[in-house]
């Protein structure tokens, strides 16, 4: 019992405050090392006393229906272990962005959203929330595949890369994808065969909930997989137009798409390498079609400050009210 007052306590009083001022920190520091910092803020100062301003509001709107999306679809995940309101499941949401931001490639998502649900289904939860990440992970490398493939001759020709090296990324994502989808529509299936195995068999009641979903859920979450994917596209064609980066949304999209698939591919840790990382890619990417690098750049720290900073740092200020989290032990809003 007094090990559990002191967890709530340190949840209560201490995580909250402590993760906001070190995102805080964190950041300032991202942000005041990249290179060409002042001339992009002249630049940015520049585009919003303009009439292009509509579209920094639209893609701000976007972040709220992209993140009310995967809310959605963690809502539906867990509803087979418990039920939970959508504002509970969009503060969950928030409240993972801010622990995942920190750690490599997102994995501490899982911890600051199975706070909010009771303490006997936490564990169930993770497992259904893999599952609902899984199908955001199948359209990316989807998208990727399918973008790549026409860029391909497009990349060959105008940088250093190899054409067989081009292939062999084309038909390694083509395999993934394939696979993970195979993979996705036989869970039920995968999971008898786990339960069979006498090393892995005692934690079966953790993965128990798995069985219970069927094609008609993964399909709902694989749609709006899709609609997060799309709603995320058209926010980076909004800023490319506010920055003045001439590309139709069909070359943005194709950048954009495999930009995401080598995101996927290499490790990071979203507030020390995402900015420089997808800064890097996009430029690469987008120069195929632009030679407004400074538009690029600008598109990308927006999109890195709108998507990920803002929603960790309220994700951050959700935490301070978790104590109430701990109070009940049923769904609440």
């Amino acid at each position: 019992m007094k090990v559990n007052k002191n967890i709530k306590i340190f949840f209560n009083y201490f995580l909250g405050p402590l993760l906001f001022i070190w995102l805080a920190w964190s950041i300032y520091k991202q942000v005041s090392n990249q290179e060409g910092l002042e001339e992009s803020l002249l630049e940015i100062r520049h585009s919003l006393s303009s009439a292009h301003i509509l579209y920094l509001v639209l893609t701000i709107l976007f972040m709220m229906v992209n993140w009310g999306l995967e809310a959605w679809k963690w809502m539906l995940a867990v509803r087979k272990v418990q039920e939970i309101s959508f504002v509970r499941a969009f503060k969950a949401v928030f409240s993972g962005i801010s622990f995942s931001v920190s750690t490599p490639n997102s994995i501490g998502e899982y911890v600051g959203r199975v706070l909010y649900m009771s303490e006997g289904n936490r564990i169930k939860a993770i497992s259904l929330t893999i599952i609902a990440n899984m199908s955001q992970l199948i359209i990316t490398f989807l998208m990727g595949t399918v973008a790549l493939f026409f860029l391909k001759d497009h990349l060959t020709a105008e940088s250093n890369i190899p054409r067989a090296l081009a292939n062999g990324i084309l038909y390694t994502s083509a395999f993934i994808v394939i696979t993970l989808t195979l993979f996705y529509f036989r869970l039920p299936w995968l999971i008898k065969i786990i339960d069979k195995l006498p090393q892995v068999s005692r934690f079966s009641w953790a993965i128990e909930a798995i069985e219970h979903i069927n094609a008609t859920l993964l399909l709902k979450f694989l749609s709006l997989s899709v609609a997060r994917f799309v709603v995320f596209s058209l926010q980076y064609f909004l800023l490319f137009q506010l920055f003045k980066v001439d590309v139709s949304i069909l070359q943005s999209w194709m950048g954009i798409s495999v930009m995401f698939l080598i995101m996927a591919i290499i490790p990071t840790i979203a507030l020390f390498t995402d900015l420089g990382l997808k800064n890097e890619l996009s430029i690469r990417l987008m120069g195929l079609f632009t030679t407004n690098h400074l538009g690029v750049s600008l598109t990308s720290l927006s999109i890195w400050l709108i998507n990920l900073v803002v929603p960790a740092l309220i994700g951050s200020l959700l935490i301070l009210g978790i104590k109430n989290i701990f109070k009940s032990r049923n769904e609440g809003t």
